[in-house]
């Protein structure tokens, strides 16, 4: 049975598809914990070793290690608890003995439990990542807005079940539900019955807790951009404190803007990043001075009274603030009413490379852009090439399996700026998951001249020709190719079009620089070709993954007369040829090749626990911002990859950078609060 009105299954459906799971273990008797404090009539808490195997880990935190791993034949996800106190201990029976009451078509099922020496295991029903926040993020989601009510009405039952219990979630967020339409609230970490909360003082709290992904000072618990005022200013959780992260949450999924950033907004100059908020500035102002997300706007579709009820739920006096029974009324009657709507209002779509009102600012190529779609012709050419379906293609190692060896916790963001250009060519592309392996990850920046036609068709042609390499080169010989047949096949695209007789403009040879990053598991890949850079931050300190591929560079210049170019010294530094390119390597610039190649320089990097995140961007970054600087600002940053990638291209843009600016900011483990600079 599926809902007329948006065509997804219906709660009912949803529920009966949970009652016919497989039956995990049989329960063995009896069914306690191994201090007899948990027990539970349906859920085993003690399971044979031969009934579940340990596959690799899919995520790692300050508190647990998530693995995937089978249960009786059954994919599942099992969180395995760091404890090295006995207070850490405690908390497992807590959890598990919070678990053992929930059933609830929206939280994440336990299907069993391991509660016992010398392992300490929860088992929940496996969901594909990536969460929400992720779909929202990094794959640019816009949900329409029937589908982000669908969504905020069944975290808020969820919920409502949860407070009917007396349970206080303390950590409602995106990154807690996972990627379906009718999510699944997980991670009860930071859960308590109301009655424990009553009884910590507030001198006992400032012990109490740990960081779960967020922030954490230590009398407060969560995360930051979600955290109510009146825990932010060392109060104790309540109900309306997860009713408050429930405003921020569904306003973040009706604007796709990560609260207190723009990540997709044109503007640049409203937002607390540019005010170089640190945590505990961004604190006072929560507390203090009201300050909340840029609300979802009327023009984008969304009904007053939406709006109405997401500034009541985040409303400073907790009092004021609705209960869930209310929200869930208050959603289900909207959805009856859009019901009846003759058309469904969609959210506007933002552009997953940038700005899309994009006008070139190159006169004698005009009538080009007017009549070919780069960005849609190299993505017609990734999608002819990529072997993404191909189940039975050979990836390029094995899956990990060997627990001895590091292996990063990868997040990133990203953001694009044109700067103080009047047009933007730039262009990005994340790809956080390439051919549908978790641990592979390639993200890529272009900086086009000579117009935006080469960046715009690279961004989408590149990683379709890297994904259909992947199961037949290694991955350094991938990544060499997919750049040379990048060049090649926009070269040819471009000279058909010069040929054709509706273009009369046949002196225009556009190009661009070009880096992709390739992490494979524990191993990161970074090919060069041009002045864009990329810099790990190791143990505090920066280091240059690759060099910049310039006509000043006495080696580059060397290549370029061997291979038959001209390099002249020209008012302020050495170019290249009659376009007087400053760059030696690229895609495009037909007119420079063969000496201007396209060939990029390769590193291999295998990745410590010593690194801590990743910094790719376009020159415009790097002409006045030096890799130390960059690193201590992202140092001085809240701890999010988006925001972090926004900070680095504003200082730029504010110390006058002439050029476009993107930023793509990749973290390679958690971050601890021990490891934050304010």
């Amino acid at each position: 049975m599926t809902d007329k009105f948006s065509g997804f299954p219906t709660v009912q459906t949803k529920t009966k598809a949970l009652r016919k799971l497989p039956c995990v273990s049989a329960i063995l008797e009896p069914n306690t914990c191994i201090r007899g404090c948990c027990t539970s009539s349906s859920i085993p808490l003690h399971l044979p070793p031969s009934s579940y195997t340990l596959l690799s880990p899919i995520a790692r935190g300050a508190e647990s290690v998530v693995y995937e791993a089978i249960l009786d034949g059954k994919r599942v996800a099992v969180k395995k608890p760091i404890l090295s106190t006995s207070h850490d201990l405690d908390k497992f029976h807590q959890q598990l003995q919070l678990l053992c009451q929930l059933d609830h078509p929206g939280l994440a099922k336990l299907l069993a439990a391991h509660a016992k020496p010398p392992n300490y295991m929860f088992f929940f029903e496996f969901f594909e990542s990536p969460n929400l926040a992720e779909k929202l993020h990094v794959e640019e989601w816009s949900p329409r807005i029937d589908q982000v009510l669908i969504i905020a009405v069944q975290l808020a039952k969820a919920l409502q079940y949860l407070h009917n219990l007396g349970i206080v979630h303390r950590d409602v967020k995106p990154a807690n539900l996972d990627r379906n339409l009718y999510p699944h609230l997980a991670d009860f970490g930071l859960a308590e019955h109301k009655t424990n909360l009553k009884e910590v003082s507030f001198q006992n709290w400032r012990s109490s807790g740990k960081p779960t992904g967020g922030f954490h000072k230590k009398n407060m618990v969560g995360t930051l951009i979600y955290m109510a005022p009146e825990i932010l200013n060392k109060e104790i959780h309540s109900e309306k404190s997860d009713v408050y992260s429930f405003g921020i949450s569904f306003n973040e999924l009706l604007t796709g803007v990560v609260p207190y950033t723009d990540l997709r907004a044109e503007t640049q100059a409203h937002t607390v990043l540019e005010m170089n908020y640190t945590e505990q500035q961004l604190t006072a102002a929560v507390v203090s001075s009201g300050l909340r997300p840029a609300l979802a706007d009327l023009e984008s579709g969304v009904r007053a009274s939406i709006l109405s009820l997401i500034q009541r739920c985040w409303d400073a006096n907790p009092q004021n603030r609705p209960s869930f029974s209310d929200i869930v009324s208050e959603l289900d009657q909207e959805l009856e009413n859009r019901k009846h709507l003759k058309e469904e209002v969609l959210l506007p779509k933002a552009s997953i490379l940038h700005d899309d009102k994009i006008i070139n600012g190159v006169n004698n190529v005009q009538s080009y852009q007017e009549k070919i779609n780069w960005s849609t012709k190299g993505e017609r050419f990734s999608k002819s090439t990529s072997n993404e379906a191909d189940s039975d293609a050979k990836i390029w190692s094995a899956s990990r399996n060997d627990a001895s060896t590091y292996y990063p916790v990868v997040s990133w963001g990203s953001f694009a700026t044109r700067g103080r250009r009047e047009t933007m060519e730039d262009t990005h592309f994340l790809m956080p998951r390439m051919c549908n392996e978790k641990d592979i990850h390639v993200f890529g920046i272009f900086d086009g001249h000579r117009g935006s036609a080469a960046a715009e068709f690279a961004a989408r042609a590149l990683p379709g020709f890297l994904q259909n390499l992947s199961s037949t080169s290694s991955p350094v010989d991938a990544l060499l190719e997919a750049f040379v047949r990048t060049d090649a096949v926009f070269r040819n695209e471009l000279d058909s079009y010069r040929k054709s007789k509706r273009v009369i403009q046949k002196d225009w040879h556009p190009g661009c620089t070009a880096v992709a990053a390739l992490i494979i598991r524990n191993r990161l890949f970074v090919a060069n070709a041009g002045d864009c850079r990329v810099i790990v931050c190791r143990g505090g300190h920066p280091y240059a993954l690759s060099r910049d591929h310039v006509a000043s560079c006495p080696e580059e210049r060397e290549r370029v007369v061997n291979a038959g170019g001209q390099v002249k010294w020209q008012v302020d530094t050495w170019r290249v040829g009659p376009a007087a390119l400053q760059v030696t390597r690229s895609i495009g610039d037909d007119d420079l090749k063969p000496a201007v190649t396209a060939e990029p320089e390769i590193t291999e990097t295998v990745l410590s626990s010593e690194d801590e995140f990743l910094i790719m961007a376009s020159d415009g970054l790097w002409d006045v911002v030096s890799n130390e600087e960059a690193v201590n600002i992202i140092r001085d940053t809240v701890k999010e990859p988006g925001m972090c990638s926004k900070r680095l291209a504003t200082e730029a843009a504010e110390r006058g950078s002439k050029d476009n600016i993107t930023v793509i900011v990749v973290f390679l483990r958690p971050v601890s609060t021990a490891e934050r600079i304010y």
